[in-house]
C-alpha cells in the first residue's frame, strides 16, 4: 500500500516536471552568448585612456607621498632643534636669575657693612 502511494506521487511529480510548458531548460552556453555584448574598438580605446589616467593618478600619489615624507623629516629636524633651543634657553634663564640673585645678595651685604661702619 505504501509502495503504490509512493510510486503514484513520484509519477505525478515526474510528469509535471517533464511537461513542456512547466519546464524550460536553460543552456548556459546560450545564456552567455545572448547577454554578452560585442566589444567594439572604441571600448578598448576608452579603456586604455582610463588606464592611462589611473596610472597618472598613481604617479601623482607617489610624488605627493615622497614630498610628504620629505616634509615630515624636515619638520622632525626643526622640531628637534626647537626643543633643544628651548631647553638651552630655559637653562640660560635659570643661570641669569641665579646670577641676579647673587648680585642682589652681595649688594645687600655691602650696604649692611657700610651701615655698620658708620
Amino acid at each position: 500500500m505504501k509502495k503504490t502511494i509512493l510510486t503514484t506521487i513520484v509519477l505525478l511529480a515526474a510528469s509535471g516536471a517533464f511537461a513542456s510548458e512547466a519546464f524550460t531548460p536553460i543552456h548556459l552556453s546560450d545564456a552567455n552568448t545572448q547577454t554578452a555584448a560585442p566589444v567594439a574598438a572604441e571600448d578598448t580605446l576608452g579603456n586604455a585612456s582610463i588606464q592611462n589616467a589611473i596610472l597618472q593618478i598613481d604617479n601623482a600619489q607617489i610624488e605627493i607621498r615622497n614630498q610628504l615624507l620629505d616634509l615630515k623629516t624636515k619638520y622632525a629636524d626643526i622640531d628637534a632643534q626647537y626643543v633643544s633651543t628651548k631647553a638651552e634657553r630655559k637653562a640660560l634663564k635659570k643661570q641669569l636669575n641665579q646670577s641676579e640673585k647673587r648680585l642682589k645678595a652681595l649688594d645687600r651685604a655691602k650696604e649692611k657693612m657700610r651701615k655698620n661702619m658708620l
